[in-house]
């Protein structure tokens, strides 16, 4: 870049020019375009650390199970393992009408010893259904006011056929303190397939009174997705997950199928009331497998029992 210089035939000399002519030689001034050009590098620099955080950092592990341990163990100590037809002083047959008795036998319910919870059902020399049912032992997990939580799990349904029920879900709090507090207390099924459609897999949430009331009890707030190729679910390992969003003036539940949404449910969608009191407390986690029930109906002739449902993992996350 050429310097510009001063006329010293029609002018003192520059300030500390004095009369040195090497001195006559200016400070060149930035040109304003390299300005622009810095603050424009910046704006693209803080737009790619925000990308960045937004898609690297943004989901916190607040609580997690991968299930590596001993083929044939039980569920840790984070699990309460239910047994029998129904909570103590809660409604029979766990209210669904479901025919099974869980145990806390680990053939099942117990570890595979390759990463992943076994929850199989099976009949007994009576003839009897038995499966497995955990919950945790936590029941706080909840999104803070203008943050997310995302509830989420890695799984192989089972492809026993008629009258499986398989389920990934959440209860309130509440219900803890009082079993028969349903469905006021709050239920957000994250996952259910059952034997019969086993391309589909559903999301719902349960409010309010039943039956009827502003959730459409006993069929709660539902939706649905089915795999679009016809492929089974029991065929592989797919991930469900709910996320409870407080971020805006409505709050939201979304599901999804493979990070694809599928459903949602709003708190405009029912009353205030009902609303807080489903959503305004923790929940705690389920996993299980059911037989039987009114939903879907009983096993029958063709119904295969030993097949299980693989969780490979469970993990609840917050932003």
């Amino acid at each position: 870049m050429t310097h510009a210089t001063t006329d010293r035939t029609t002018g003192p000399p520059s300030p500390g020019q004095g009369g040195d002519p090497a001195a006559d030689v200016r400070r060149p001034r930035r040109p304003r375009r390299t300005t622009a050009l810095v603050a424009g590098g910046l704006v693209v620099l803080l737009a790619a650390l925000g990308t960045w955080w937004w898609t690297t950092q943004r989901w916190q592990t607040e609580w997690r199970d991968d299930f590596d341990a001993s083929a044939g163990s039980l569920p840790s100590q984070d699990w309460i393992v239910d047994t029998g037809t129904q909570y103590p002083g809660g409604a029979p047959n766990w209210g669904t009408g479901e025919i099974q008795t869980y145990t806390d036998d680990p053939a099942n319910v117990g570890h595979d010893g390759d990463g992943h919870l076994r929850i199989t059902p099976t009949v007994d020399a009576s003839g009897a259904w038995r499966s497995g049912r955990i919950e945790t032992r936590r029941t706080d997990f909840a999104a803070e006011p203008g943050g997310e939580l995302r509830v989420t799990s890695r799984i192989k349904v089972p492809d026993g056929g008629q009258g499986y029920w398989a389920a990934f879900w959440m209860l309130g709090e509440g219900f803890r303190e009082n079993v028969t507090d349903w469905p006021g207390a709050g239920e957000v099924d994250i996952l259910e397939v059952i034997g019969r459609k086993p391309t589909t897999v559903h999301g719902t949430l349960h409010c309010g009174t039943a039956p009827g009331g502003p959730c459409s009890e006993t069929d709660g707030l539902a939706g649905a997705r089915s795999v679009p190729d016809g492929t089974h679910l029991s065929e592989g390992f797919h991930d469900y997950a709910v996320v409870w969003d407080r971020t805006g003036a409505t709050e939201e539940l979304r599901w999804y199928l493979d990070g694809d949404l599928f459903h949602t449910v709003r708190s405009s969608d029912v009353p205030a009331a009902v609303w807080e009191r489903a959503t305004g407390r923790g929940f705690f986690v389920l996993l299980n497998v059911a037989i039987g029930g009114g939903w879907p109906g009983p096993p029958d002739g063709t119904t295969t029992p030993g097949r299980p449902m693989l969780v490979d993992s469970v993990a609840v996350e917050r932003r």
